[in-house]
């Protein structure tokens, strides 16, 4: 008898996860929508051309030394590396025979060739993209970029984990469906809004991920965790909320634009994926989306308490000689140079320290790797010239790295924590053993 119940719950359990399978298979099969195809007018390529830069689809779809858009960049996940597809209109290997439906069904739906798609698609965000804004991407792929044989590359995730269907129940869980943005009475914050939650889908990198890898919070409605910070690849993605010392509260809605079509602002410099986002996207923004962007971030309100006010205590000291804190004395000997000795740096060419968000958040990896491998500043329209912070991993100790990520942290009002050693080295370079000093 026992032998029998467990062949039966065996026998259902397969069914189970059989018909489970099937409702899956089904479901990506049936995904998306029907619009209506639209000609490809100069005027729609051209948008479309446009929409693909505040998208950013270049950073994950082009890579150097390849065709623009021809993919295989590889991007790792828990569970084994997977590679960007080439969406140029070849016919083969890209996809030239997309309809405007299946180009929608991909973009919005995250499903493609009869499988969802890998979240590493920002479709979540991209679902509440305007159907007349999906017509002109369409336009712009199948008639604004040149086509290019590139075969796409097979996923290294190995079988079972390779198997398809259990993204879809991802999908089914954490993304939702396609819907029509809400537009509020405020027309340059709608704007933004749409911009910032949609396809610029700032919260993939802004906003903290659950256990299942899905973004906290896809939107302002989804509440405070919404573009308040995350880790992304080893770097601490600062607040973009409105909020205290830790975010960009005390940048004005000028001062925001002025970052996403530069690179930079009397408050800071863009650094690390940051820079190519610049670089690939937000410096196109017309001067009213960036605008909008800046508006809707402003309208993020979190809860008062901790504005950053500059404080003159340790510029004072370092002017009357008094290098007695800690770090201050290493501070001066490799970074005051360029980033004064009162910590506000020279705007547009070497950041301010004083009141930076990245100084002043919690996580310390990103000041630490920057002061490890250094930084380029981003080359725009805006901001051609370029500089370069040399990296001091070969001259600085895990100690002296600490040290110095302290006192830039502790001082000119910066209130983040203290930085111990022993953090320093998981994040120096491999190829750059520890000074022997």
């Amino acid at each position: 008898m026992r032998a029998r119940a467990l062949l039966l719950a065996a026998g259902l359990a397969g069914a189970g996860l059989l018909a489970l399978v099937g409702m899956t298979r089904w479901s990506d099969l049936h995904a998306g929508a029907a619009p209506q195809s639209a000609p490809f007018s100069a005027g729609m390529i051209t948008r479309g051309a446009y929409l693909a830069k505040v998208g950013d689809c270049a950073a994950c779809h082009s890579v150097a030394g390849a065709a623009p858009f021809s993919g295989g960049l590889k991007m790792l996940t828990p569970i084994g590396a997977i590679y960007t597809s080439n969406i140029t209109p070849d016919v083969r290997n890209g996809i030239g025979a997309y309809s405007l439906a299946d180009f929608d069904r991909a973009l919005r739906f995250g499903v493609a060739s009869g499988h969802t798609l890998y979240p590493a698609m920002p479709y979540s965000a991209y679902s509440i993209t305007a159907p007349a804004d999906v017509a002109a991407l369409y336009a712009y792929f199948m008639r604004g970029v040149a086509p290019d044989p590139a075969p796409n590359r097979d996923s290294e995730i190995p079988f079972p984990l390779s198997m398809r269907w259990p993204l879809t129940l991802w999908r089914w869980a954490f993304a939702p469906e396609p819907r029509a943005f809400s537009a509020s009475n405020d027309a340059r914050l709608s704007r933004g809004a749409y911009l910032v939650e949609g396809l610029g889908h700032c919260g993939d990198c802004h906003t903290a991920r659950g256990p299942a890898l899905q973004v906290r919070a896809l939107g302002a409605s989804g509440g405070p965790a919404y573009l308040a910070g995350a880790m992304i690849d080893g770097w601490h993605a600062p607040s973009l909320r409105n909020g205290d010392r830790t975010s960009i509260g005390a940048w004005s809605e000028m001062e925001i634009a002025a970052f996403l079509r530069s690179g930079n602002n009397r408050h800071g410099i863009a650094f690390a994926s940051m820079n190519e986002v610049i670089v690939n996207s937000t410096q196109f923004l017309t001067e009213d989306d960036a605008l909008a962007v800046a508006r809707f971030l402003k309208s993020l309100n979190d809860p008062a308490g901790g504005a950053y006010v500059y404080d003159a205590t340790a510029s004072l000291a370092l002017r009357r000689g008094d290098a007695g804190a800690r770090g201050a004395q290493l501070y001066l000997d490799n970074c005051a140079a360029c980033h004064r000795p009162d910590g506000r740096g020279y705007e547009g060419v070497f950041p301010a320290l004083a009141g930076n968000p990245v100084l002043t958040s919690a996580p310390h990896d990103s000041v630490v790797r920057i002061i490890l491998q250094g930084m380029r500043t981003p080359r725009t329209a805006a901001a051609p010239a370029q500089f370069t912070m040399p990296a001091f991993a070969w001259r600085l100790s895990d100690q002296d790295v600490a040290d110095v990520a302290t006192f830039v942290r502790a001082s000119w009002g910066n209130q983040a924590p203290a930085v111990d050693a022993k953090a320093i080295a998981r994040l120096r370079p491999k190829d750059q053993p520890t000074p022997n000093h």
